[in-house]
């Protein structure tokens, strides 16, 4: 059975990402730092009759990313594939946005993502047969909206240390890639106390070529992509947003 990590699996994309690999026969571990989210998708990796593991922990720790990884490894094996999933945003005034707070951020996102990738890939090089890494970014890390400063930078650097970390860990066979997903709906795959049913206007499909706004699966459909049938590529980032980021823009 092969085995996925998944950082951030709690809700979000990254609960869609385990449940469409746990029903794919892999085993699944998460690591959140909401315990009663992470709880709520390994009930649901078991409800799929899949094999999963959650380990409560903040990516920005690398004691925590540690203690995830070994558990990962003696509880299930060496992962085959990482998601680099997990990501915060404060969204404040950039006048009144603190050092700590934007910090926060960046140790969150683009640390978190670092110290994941490591840690999985010192196990994936000792076992000696590659893996994939696959880190979230967005297309945020190509274009903004006011006040979002650590979230977009942290999402620009996943994006270059993407591919960083494609040339460093080509010798041991490990495949990194990133997505960077536009407007994907999670109302709906938030922890029980908090979903909401999504509902979304006409303004809002016709704003993507495709006509309607993303879901989670879309993400975890390209995730299984790129840990299974893209064995020629590494270092690439993928967009995927029903083409709103292509989409030309007067104002008025």
């Amino acid at each position: 059975m092969k085995v996925i990590a998944i950082t951030g699996g709690g809700q979000g994309i990254g609960r869609a990402i385990a449940y469409h690999f746990a029903e794919r026969d892999y085993a699944v571990s998460l690591t959140d730092s909401d315990a009663a989210a992470g709880r709520e998708t390994l009930a649901g990796i078991g409800a799929r009759k899949g094999l999963g593991l959650f380990v409560k922990g903040d990516v920005a720790r690398p004691e925590d990313v540690t203690a995830w990884m070994a558990r990962t490894v003696k509880e299930l094996g060496v992962p085959d594939v990482l998601v680099n999933n997990a990501g915060i945003m404060i969204r404040k005034d950039v006048l009144k946005l603190k050092p700590a707070e934007f910090r926060k951020v960046i140790d969150t996102n683009l640390g978190g993502a670092f110290l994941s990738a490591q840690a999985a890939a010192k196990v994936m090089a000792r076992r000696g047969t590659g893996g994939a890494i696959i880190n979230i970014a967005s297309t945020r890390a190509f274009m903004s909206e006011p006040n979002t400063e650590g979230y977009s930078a942290s999402k620009g650097g996943i994006v270059a240390l993407t591919h960083a970390l494609a040339m460093s860990l080509a010798p041991y066979r490990i495949r990194v890639n990133a997505i960077s997903p536009g407007w994907i709906e999670v109302g709906d795959w938030k922890k029980s106390s908090e979903s909401v049913k999504p509902h979304h206007s006409e303004i809002d499909r016709r704003q993507h070529a495709v006509g309607r706004v993303g879901v989670p699966a879309d993400i975890a459909k390209a995730c299984q992509f790129l840990a299974e049938n893209a064995d020629f590529m590494t270092g690439q980032n993928i967009t995927i947003d029903g083409g709103m980021t292509v989409k030309m823009i007067y104002a008025e």
